[in-house]
């Protein structure tokens, strides 16, 4: 996927490529090893939320884990976009983000799965996942894929590797029509391969 591509040798699962509640603006408890308890929100981006999102991609598009993006890019596809906020002690922020872009009338990918390393082991990336899965069966989709290198995460929340595209020829042949990375990067097209090497191809049957 394009904007959750990671590069080889790239640490840490806190960005992902590529799951299961419903998309409700809900805060949810989750209780540290140190006894801390930290609200979460997932809610729906806003375009106010664009540059909060731009700021946690930006270290990991510095380290090579996730793909550089302008930050146009994301005002653009803000619609795709929920975000994480924590409330503790310092008051409201961001932690959070992961996108769900529909691919065909029947699967979409989850793109952009990113949280802020102070939160890491908090269980705000499994909050993300659950939410964007979540807004794929509202939407009546059927599978969910990601493109990533952190397979044993996404093994444990459903996903399966897979090999080649899961599409039929005349949808392939449709996709082909599309300018979007993203969709390259499904395809498995030659353009997007230096993307894309040591990444597992993953899908989720909903």
């Amino acid at each position: 996927m394009s904007s959750s591509t990671r590069r080889p040798g790239a640490p840490s699962w806190n960005a992902c490529a590529c799951r299961a509640t419903t998309c409700q603006d809900r805060p949810v408890s989750d209780h540290e090893a140190a006894g801390v308890s930290t609200d979460v929100a997932v809610r729906q981006a806003r375009p106010a939320d664009v540059r909060a999102i731009y700021e946690l991609v930006q270290p990991y598009a510095e380290r090579g884990i996730l793909i550089d993006k302008e930050l146009i890019t994301y005002f653009e596809a803000v619609q795709e976009f929920v975000v994480a906020e924590v409330v503790d002690e310092t008051g409201t922020r961001t932690v959070g983000c992961g996108a769900l872009h529909v691919l065909w009338d029947d699967i979409a990918e989850v793109r952009t799965l990113a949280v802020d390393e102070s939160v890491t082991g908090r269980g705000v990336g499994r909050r993300l996942l659950e939410t964007l899965v979540g807004r794929a069966r509202g939407l009546g989709l059927k599978r969910v894929f990601c493109l990533t290198f952190e397979v044993e995460f996404f093994r444990r929340h459903g996903f399966e590797v897979i090999a080649g595209t899961p599409v039929g020829t005349d949808v392939y042949a449709q996709m082909l029509r599309s300018h979007d990375d993203g969709v390259a990067e499904f395809l498995d097209l030659a353009r997007v391969k230096p993307n894309t090497l040591g990444n597992s191809r993953m899908l989720l049957e909903l």
